[in-house]
């Protein structure tokens, strides 16, 4: 993650739905909406795919304000650690915990996940908006895997569309960008697919679920 990158959402953290648009008029409002759409989708595929929670262990890696830690934390997960390179966003995420109820489950580290030295594995590893702004995805797919039991659920924006292209134009002075073909997905994967690889198109993502 290169420095542009990290001042870009360390600047942002208090007001994160900024980066995905919040004017008035009726094209950013129809934009707003689908992005906000896959957002959707894919915390409730993540959600959805880290049944059961009882007794199990989670990792998110870039975690911004902790959501999803969070919200795992008050459906059972024993333990919800959480990375991300922008302090603000750690700050806001540990506020969160607390403010729910579930700052003795959950622990929000400030840091680069790639040098980061974790001690074990879990049962579920999140990677959701992550993929979008890493320039050697190879390095980060293999060491999430590595820290896995069970799963590890990404997503990947898609390289076509309206919304791909009104993307690239939006963050062009922002932070680098990188988008993803079906192809693309199943060479990067190639290698994982004894355990399991499933690639699913949800709005402007793609959801890709590896079972370890």
């Amino acid at each position: 993650m290169n420095d542009k990158t990290s001042k870009f959402f360390n600047d942002y953290a208090h007001d994160f739905s900024a980066i995905y648009g919040s004017g008035t008029g009726i094209i950013q409002r129809v934009i707003s909406y689908l992005f906000r759409r896959s957002m959707r989708l894919r915390y409730q595929s993540t959600i959805e795919g880290c049944q059961p929670t009882q007794g199990k262990s989670v990792l998110d890696i870039g975690c911004g304000p902790g959501h999803y830690g969070i919200v795992l934390a008050k459906m059972g997960i024993s333990e919800a650690i959480g990375i991300d390179f922008a302090p603000g966003m750690i700050k806001i995420a540990k506020e969160n915990a607390i403010q729910k109820k579930v700052e003795e489950k959950c622990d929000f580290i400030a840091g680069d996940f790639l040098s980061y030295s974790f001690e074990k594995k879990f049962d579920y590893v999140i990677l959701m908006g992550f993929m979008d702004y890493i320039a050697e995805p190879e390095k980060i797919i293999e060491k999430a895997i590595s820290l896995s039991s069970s799963q590890v659920f990404f997503s990947f924006p898609s390289s076509s569309g309206f919304l791909a292209w009104q993307r690239r134009l939006r963050y062009k002075n922002k932070c680098d960008l990188y988008m993803y073909s079906r192809a693309d997905l199943e060479l990067l994967f190639s290698k994982y697919s004894n355990g399991g690889v499933k690639i699913k198109k949800i709005g402007r993502d793609y959801f890709v679920t590896v079972s370890v």
